[in-house]
């Protein structure tokens, strides 16, 4: 009996619970209706917008930004003087162009259990004519879709969602100084330890090179540089990362403090475009280069403290010396901390030490052609060669064999030889260290090449002994460069290979 009134009172209980249950869901039902939805909830014109601002935890902390529009000029509320980046601006406000929804909930009563009693992020925009306030809460844990509320008494579900877009900083709204491409430079100019300027110029008669355009203006002189070189440091700077700026209204202390009052390198690349009509227009682009003053500083004390220690030994440096000065090169390298700025801009940003020391390389050996013949072989008619005082003579002639080389065959007393061998070795001589010193010991050998060029009918090269790793490269009379004598090796057994056959 007892068991039987135990079952009885237990079945009661879940008939109350069940009850219960069904009341729950139906009142539930009643009071929060769901429907699918393609409803376009806001539509605010981003010209009409006056104000705009949002807060948003990120890590623990909290990011509030606000910003104002007079004049049709956006700015930051906190300091006018801050760059908005205007682009920014428009692509937040785009996402309430037209706001659509996916679904809707409607006639909530607790909006805690959606994540809007505490949103995680909260974004407010003002037009001349109404306020609004879109409040962001959790995921769906079905979908993965955010919660949001626009104050209308109902929950949305919406597939895009605004945190994606609006979890930026200050950083992110800053206006970085552009970096152009260049489509045709026209000249550059470069201010600082080497002060020239550099011309672009197609078939100019100062080359015997055909690649080249740009040519270094020095003391009165056109002279070739390497158009590789020179298109790459261009590339440099179009390919700069300014994003890290130290400050975006530099004051005069502040300039000093970075080395931009009186910097270490001024470029300026004057180069065309051309505008929407297909017109040519004249642009510029500055840029200033600088470490800091106190590294400026620094290394000028400790430049003074080796010249009085080479002073102090006559000259002589030591083994150990060397690795010093070695050691103390790697930890200058290490400790470079540089800036630039973008013509009269208000911004200063920190670059890396890589993009310092590839800026800083502007000087003319830095852009110059290592190679020391840069002639075409396809112009080379004729070839000269003195070796331990012996003279041969190389003639060619043009081919019709597709296969010849540079579309030429070559002669040694009659015979048709190969010159490939030779031409590599040729081509390979470069520059170690450009020297201007004479040369003091013997000569290795010399080769005359003559070319179909009016301008340059023919350019000499000499090598000469210089000791046991480099040789002084000797060009049109001119001393050029200390070049590997592994490479002055494989030329002279390239012409050996030739004559001895």
């Amino acid at each position: 009996m007892k068991r039987y009134k135990k079952i009885v009172i237990l079945l009661g209980v879940l008939a109350v619970c069940c009850i219960a249950a069904f009341l729950a869901l139906h009142y539930q039902e009643e009071q929060e209706q769901i429907r699918n939805s393609e409803e376009i909830i806001l539509q605010i014109s981003p010209d009409s917008v006056q104000t705009l601002s949002w807060e948003y935890e990120e890590d623990g902390e909290e990011v509030s930004l606000a910003f104002h529009k007079t004049d049709g000029v956006w700015y930051y509320d906190e300091d006018e003087a801050f760059p908005v980046d205007e682009e920014m601006i428009a692509d937040l406000l785009a996402q309430f162009e037209e706001f659509s929804v996916s679904f809707v909930i409607e006639e909530v009563e607790d909006f805690g259990q959606y994540g809007l009693e505490e949103p995680v992020a909260t974004i407010r925009l003002s037009t001349e004519d109404q306020d609004y306030e879109i409040l962001l809460g959790d995921y769906s844990t079905m979908d993965e879709q955010r919660y949001v509320s626009i104050g209308d008494g109902n929950v949305y579900l919406v597939q895009n969602d605004p945190l994606d877009y609006y979890s930026v900083t200050l950083d992110d709204m800053l206006k970085d100084d552009d970096t152009p491409s260049f489509d045709q430079v026209t000249s550059i100019q470069l201010e600082g330890e080497e002060n020239y300027s550099i011309q672009y110029e197609e078939e100019s008669t100062a080359t015997y090179c055909p690649d080249d355009v740009y040519f270094a203006q020095i003391d009165g002189g056109s002279l070739p540089l390497d158009t590789a070189k020179v298109s790459s440091y261009l590339s440099h700077i179009t390919a700069l990362d300014l994003q890290d700026y130290v400050t975006y209204n530099a004051t005069e202390e502040e300039l000093a403090q970075y080395g931009l009052d009186d910097p270490e390198l001024t470029v300026t690349v004057n180069y065309t475009t051309e505008d929407e009509d297909g017109e040519e227009e004249a642009q510029t682009f500055v840029l200033h280069v600088s470490r800091s003053a106190e590294e400026r500083t620094a290394e000028a004390e400790a430049e003074a403290e080796a010249e009085e220690s080479a002073a102090a030994q006559d000259g002589q440096e030591t083994a150990e010396t060397a690795a010093e000065a070695e050691t103390s090169d790697d930890e200058t390298e290490e400790s470079i901390t540089a800036y630039v700025r973008v013509g009269d801009s208000q911004i200063v940003y920190q670059i890396s030490a890589d993009d310092y020391e590839s800026l800083m390389a502007a000087s003319y050996d830095s852009l110059r052609h290592a190679q020391v013949l840069t002639a075409d072989f396809a112009d080379i008619y004729q070839i000269d060669i003195t070796l331990e005082d012996v003279s041969y003579t190389i003639t060619t002639e043009e081919s019709d064999d597709d296969e010849a080389d540079n579309g030429r065959v070559y002669f040694y007393q009659g015979e048709e030889i190969d010159i490939s061998n030779f031409q590599k070795a040729a081509e390979a001589l470069e520059a170690d260290r450009f020297t201007d010193e004479t040369p003091t010991e013997r000569e290795e050998i010399r080769f005359t090449v003559y070319l179909d060029n009016e301008n340059y009918p023919q350019v000499q090269v000499q090598l000469y002994r210089y000791d046991g790793s480099y040789c002084l490269a000797v060009v049109d009379g001119e001393p050029f460069a200390l070049v590997d004598r592994a490479g002055v090796v494989d030329l002279i057994e390239a012409v050996n290979t030739i004559v001895l056959n």
